[in-house]
């Protein structure tokens, strides 16, 4: 009797993070996981250029022989990193390549979904929605680069995300998406003890413009409290979620956006 195949799940990110805790999650759960990140992983590749997003989705398509049936690409970068067109470079291209590149690989896997990492930095403020988003929706990476050097790192950062969940909102109902029968949601975190936090946090203005925001449950998140939703996410559990944005942020959002759900 054949033994059943063990479910695959791609993850960018995987080394640190997010990533690293939804990994652990997954694969004491028995499922395989194939690592995407610069070091650590078993698809090395940087995410921030357009070889770079080639390499990684072949890798993963030699590695999983074609079939695949869950996606996380959360590999992301940081407010202050430089120059800031890599910010818009990763965090938005980098993920919305490997959705697309992985996408038939995603329709062969079994109850298939993947779950993009946007961030509730995503909602805060109309300085958010700039051209850049817009630039990142159209697939002009170098438009959206050159506008991203004449932004404030936070907007970057923040636009980058907003442009991801807008990605998942404007394709998840769509035939080659829930049409397919792949599910595609996504989360949006708040601050998160992350490497990237830590290393925002060295910059003393970033660091007190961190600590001044606004979370009722009065702390910052740990990995491991993001991880188990997008483990729900990806799941037969979460069957009938398509198109969703779910923030976990200690209710951060509830706090600037009390109507706006």
């Amino acid at each position: 009797m054949r033994a059943e195949r063990p479910r695959t799940v791609v993850i960018s990110g995987s080394a640190s993070g997010i990533g690293a805790a939804l990994r652990a999650r997954l694969e004491a759960a028995g499922q395989r996981v194939i690592g995407i990140d610069l070091h650590d992983a078993e698809v090395e590749a940087d995410l921030g250029t357009a070889e770079g997003r080639s390499a990684a989705i072949e890798g993963v398509l030699v590695a999983s022989h074609g079939m695949l049936d869950a996606l996380v690409p959360g590999a992301g970068i940081g407010a202050h990193i430089q120059p800031l067109s890599n910010i818009v470079s990763v965090n938005y291209f980098g993920a919305q390549g490997l959705l697309e590149g992985l996408r038939e690989a995603l329709a062969a896997g079994s109850e298939p979904a993947a779950v993009a990492i946007s961030s509730n930095s995503s909602r805060l403020g109309r300085d958010v929605d700039s051209p850049m988003v817009e630039a990142c929706l159209s697939g002009d990476e170098a438009e959206a680069r050159g506008i991203a050097d004449t932004l404030d790192g936070r907007l970057v950062y923040a636009g980058s995300k907003l442009a991801l969940a807008r990605f998942v909102r404007r394709n998840a109902t769509q035939p080659a998406w829930a049409g397919a029968g792949i599910r595609l949601n996504a989360v949006a975190p708040g601050i998160t003890m992350t490497p990237l936090v830590e290393a925002g946090m060295a910059n003393p203005e970033d660091a007190a413009s961190i600590e001044q925001f606004p979370i009722p449950l009065g702390r910052f998140a740990q990995p491991d409290e993001i991880a188990p939703v997008i483990e729900f996410l990806l799941s037969p559990a979460a069957a009938y979620c398509c198109g969703s944005v779910v923030y976990v942020d200690g209710g951060s959002d509830a706090v600037f956006r009390p109507n706006s759900y």
